[in-house]
């Protein structure tokens, strides 16, 4: 889960003293997967044929630029995305996570250290491997428990492997795990999704993460949207699924704590967190975004041309710096995501000027609407239960709002 950006120009990142403001999160990007699922627009890749180790060396010659550049302190959160990390081999996963640990070798001792997993690409010797390596969490991509339905969207994975992973998991030593599931899918309904969520909730893990499927271009489903070929759900269907999987995780005593995501207490996904809090973080690998010390960056692309420009220096496609319009705007955006909302306080820390000055308009329209409510009278912001459903019409108000009005 990364953040994105608009590509301007901008000035490299200048370096700093080792652990002085440094990014305590890493985001590490593993392009490659066996096949492409039919809702994927992700930056990935199919294996067969790929340069896995070079790719590997590449990374980690940009792991050892990027910490010259802006030396690290104690790292608290690791998330490996992808792509589908364990589609690496042990050796590979093995030579992978000894870069990581090399390079940024100061970690905290309650580090959340978290790996993406396909269930039909983790066996017990990977999974022993990763543990080895310093992961101590692992989220499945399960997405749904009909196996129909996941022919349907282009999964290799059937709910057998998602059995089979999670006990594999546990017998290696990894206990905090999440599992990714879809709703909105083609040809899915209500009572289908209810059925997934009934197996996921009896496996009784910490974390879930249930997101609505958005037809990206460039994915096969797109392609068959524009022919009207995608039978999707009717609007009224999908709403119907996110209000039954709120209202059936938190009877299973999970908490919401973002639009997308439920925890039992004290596993909410620290990584995401950093994102939602639009604080720094490392960002490495093909593709990938990073945010330090107000620049942001997003990196090369294809495989190829990564290795390549990783080989003689840091893979940028493009870094700029971030304006203070756009981080006061990143900041109200990604901080409506998390349910408890923000803090009027920690906007003013952060810049220096109130959040009504600033966003005055969209707040009362927001509040009139009855799509954003106040926490405890003057402390800050969040959505209302109505706001929950129509997240991105809230967020859409602050998106610009500034830069609109400041030019």
């Amino acid at each position: 889960m990364h953040n994105t950006a608009n590509i301007k120009s901008g000035e490299a990142a200048s370096s700093r003293i080792a652990g002085a403001g440094a990014p305590k999160a890493i985001y590490i990007h593993i392009p490659f997967c066996t096949n492409k699922c039919f809702y994927c627009d992700f930056n990935s890749y199919v294996l067969k044929d790929q340069p896995v180790m070079e790719y590997l060396k590449a990374l980690d010659h940009e792991m050892e630029l990027t910490t010259q550049q802006t030396p690290p302190g104690v790292i608290d959160t690791i998330f490996v995305g992808g792509g589908t990390p364990t589609v690496l081999t042990p050796k590979e996963m093995e030579f992978f996570l000894s870069s990581v640990r090399r390079h940024f070798p100061k970690w905290a001792e309650d580090i959340e250290f978290t790996m993406e997993a396909n269930p039909g690409t983790t066996d017990l010797e990977k999974l022993a491997v990763m543990k080895d390596g310093g992961v101590n969490r692992v989220s499945f991509g399960v997405q749904a428990f009909q196996n129909e339905l996941l022919g349907r969207i282009g999964r290799i994975h059937n709910t057998d492997d998602v059995y089979r992973s999670l006990e594999n998991a546990h017998k290696a030593g990894i206990s905090n795990m999440s599992i990714d599931l879809m709703f909105g899918l083609p040809n899915q309904t209500v009572e289908m999704l209810d059925q997934s969520i009934t197996k996921a909730l009896a496996l009784g893990l910490p974390h879930y993460s249930i997101y609505s499927l958005k037809v990206e271009e460039n994915t096969l489903f797109h392609t068959m949207y524009q022919k009207n070929e995608l039978p999707l759900p009717d609007e009224e269907d999908e709403l119907q699924m996110y209000l039954l999987l709120m209202s059936r995780m938190k009877e299973a005593g999970y908490k919401q704590y973002e639009i997308s995501n439920f925890a039992k207490p004290g596993y909410e996904s620290r990584h995401n967190m950093t994102y939602w809090r639009n604080e720094d973080y490392y960002g490495l690998g093909a593709g990938a975004h990073g945010y330090v010390g107000g620049q942001r960056h997003i990196n090369i692309k294809g495989v190829n041309p990564y290795n390549e420009a990783a080989s003689t220096g840091l893979p940028r496609l493009d870094q700029f710096e971030v304006t203070t319009d756009e981080a006061m705007e990143d900041f109200v955006m990604v901080g409506l995501r998390v349910l408890d909302g923000i803090k009027s306080r920690h906007f003013f820390e952060q810049f220096g000027v109130s959040i009504e000055e600033k966003f005055k308009a969209p707040l009362d329209k927001m509040l009139q609407a009855g799509l954003l409510e106040r926490t405890n009278e003057v402390e800050g912001y969040k959505l209302s239960e109505k706001g929950i459903l129509f997240g991105n019409e809230v967020f859409a108000e602050f998106i610009g709002y500034l830069t609109a009005n400041n030019e």
